[in-house]
């Protein structure tokens, strides 16, 4: 209004007006620049030929590192016998014909038979073409994975699209390789968070944990295991996200006894020292996290299941040995830096144990549910895998009334189940075509010769893993470098379980940056001092020590698994 006029200002009618270039770039689940230059890689892949060492592969009979289908020889025809049955079966019945032919009339009419059934299959250079399609496929998923250029559930979806668009795979084996029994154990494994968390329970076992803990010492080298073997069970992301508050009251508390206003080597060591132990829970056991989950679908794509035992038996000891290293690395540097002395973290913890209430049904029936859970993932794993018995807990949660059904929308990240299905059927898709073991093939020879065999390539694996880790989520990671690490195992004369729990051990070092894993930006976020409103820990802080924390977890992997206590197994 102005000088007893008022104005009507239509709003609807204004625009905001950016930049082609701002346009292009967009935002976090939609950037165009992105999209358009994966969408140019699939129209030159399509126009493209296959490369002539892909097409010879796919000739080989019997090649190392392959599994090939039953009754074939070699992955052109094991493509066929998977992606055209019926074809497949008329050109079979054609071979025997012919081969049953005695006159020259019905050997001529025979072999006519056989051509024209054989030009109903797939040709050696169209197996190469979906090899080739199905690597594209990882490579540009992995890049809108990692950039966030489309919403993680579309690009789910659009692994799918793209997978029935240009034929990788058939429909029906499409929704196969979505649904495996890794995809039923992350979704549980989910769901079994949400009970955990709901009834409570979660923050018993952590604060039991660090209710004996009077010490830096005790904290370094009893609390910190503990976490690490916990969060090999547990969610890791649940027990940062309800410890860090804790650690704030340790935090508050030792610099109110010692008269101090700040102490930034405390809260560094409290901190991130919590966020590195949690992450190197990964190899205790599968239920670590949906990476392992994937990597269990891989190896029992590739015909080489491992149970929930086996798993424990060969990852269990590298876990606790990781999280011992980072303890002393953590204590030694950080404890001269101390401006408090006297730290005492049971006396908060204590008053915080104080208040819990007791346990009441939901709280004991969750508890049972979670051992009985672990107990059969370990006993029934190797014979019913690990995705029933986790799929029984989550029934058992609902006859419990632990958790309702709009629990689990809430607290199970859909999009995160569907990443892990995407990657198993990207999975399958470089297994069948071979696209998978002809990266693999093109990666070992480019590696020096004391990286390409034996443990070596063990060693090159882990290197590669724990670097891209660092810049992109860890199932993502697995998911990505799976397929193309495994094969390799047959070429450079190793398990493939070997190279398998090596990738996916590996993952578990995202130390360097926030957005490496969840456990980082929990700690990151959480680590704000409540009275001043400063942050205790910078985003500089986790490079300056989780990047010598990541060298020391890829030495003591190397030193203490691979070339130690591994030698001492029989491996498949």
């Amino acid at each position: 209004m102005s000088n007893g006029v008022i104005y009507n200002v239509n709003y609807a009618g204004l625009r905001v007006h950016r930049r082609p270039g701002e346009l292009l770039r967009g935002g976090p689940g939609y950037k165009p620049y992105i999209i358009i230059f994966v969408a140019l890689v699939y129209i030159a892949v399509a126009l493209l030929p296959a490369p002539h060492s892909m097409v010879s592969m796919v000739k080989e009979t019997k090649p190392a590192g392959y599994s090939l289908k039953e009754g074939t020889t070699t992955i052109t025809e094991s493509v066929n016998k998977a992606n055209k049955p019926d074809e497949w079966k008329a050109y079979q019945s054609a071979l025997k014909a012919e081969a049953a032919a005695t006159t020259p009339e019905e050997k001529e009419k025979a072999a006519e038979a056989r051509a024209e059934a054989e030009k109903d299959l797939y040709s050696p250079e169209k197996v190469a073409k979906l090899g080739l399609i199905a690597l594209v496929i990882l490579l540009c998923t992995a890049l809108l994975w990692g950039t966030e250029a489309l919403p993680l559930g579309a690009t789910n979806i659009l692994v799918a699209v793209l997978m029935y668009v240009f034929m990788v795979l058939e429909p029906d084996q499409i929704a196969k390789a979505y649904m495996k029994d890794a995809v039923f154990f992350i979704g549980g494994i989910l769901a079994i968070a949400v009970g955990v968390a709901k009834t409570g329970l979660d923050k018993r076992i952590g604060l039991i944990l660090l209710s004996r803990v009077n010490s830096p010492v005790k904290f370094a080298f009893i609390f910190l295991p503990l976490i690490s073997l916990t969060a090999g069970f547990l969610s890791e992301h649940a027990l940062v996200a309800l410890l860090c508050p804790v650690l704030m009251g340790v935090y508050k508390a030792s610099c109110i006894a010692n008269g101090v206003k700040r102490d930034k080597a405390l809260a560094v060591f409290l901190f991130l020292g919590l966020c590195f132990a949690a992450n190197v829970g990964g190899p205790a056991s599968p239920a670590a996290g949906g990476r392992n989950a994937i990597m269990v679908g891989y190896l029992s794509d590739a015909g080489m299941p491992i149970s929930f035992a086996e798993w424990v038996k060969y990852g269990m000891p590298l876990c606790i040995s990781l999280s011992l290293s980072i303890a002393t690395f953590m204590f030694l540097v950080l404890r001269r830096k101390f401006i408090s002395k006297n730290i005492n973290p049971s006396l908060v913890v204590k008053q915080e144990v104080a208040k819990l209430p007791k346990m009441g049904f939901k709280e004991k029936a969750m508890a049972v549910i979670l051992v009985a859970v672990v107990i059969c993932w370990i006993v029934l794993g190797e014979d019913f895998a690990i995705g029933g018995p986790t799929i029984m807990a989550v029934l058992a949660m609902f006859l419990c009334r632990i958790i309702t059904w709009q629990d689990i929308q809430r607290g199970v990240a859909i999009d995160v189940v569907g990443l892990y299905a995407s990657a198993c059927a990207i999975g399958t898709a470089l297994s069948l075509t071979g696209g998978a073991l002809w990266m693999a093939r093109e990666f070992t020879d480019a590696l020096p010769s004391f990286l390409a065999h034996g443990n070596g390539l063990i060693v090159g694996v882990t290197i590669m893993t724990g670097t891209i880790t660092n810049f992109m989520s860890d199932g993502a990671t697995v998911g990505a470098i799976g397929p193309v690490v495994l094969p390799m195992a047959a070429i450079a004369g190793v398990s493939m379980w070997q190279i398998g729990l090596a990738c996916s051990f590996s993952s578990s070092f995202a130390n360097c940056l926030i957005v490496g894993t969840p456990n980082n930006a929990i700690a990151y976020s959480m680590s704000r001092d409540p009275q001043t409103n400063e942050r205790l820990i910078t985003v500089g802080d986790f490079f300056k020590y989780g990047f010598p924390i990541t060298i020391l977890s890829l030495i003591v992997t190397w030193f203490v698994a691979v070339y130690g206590y591994w030698s001492l197994f029989d491996w498949p």
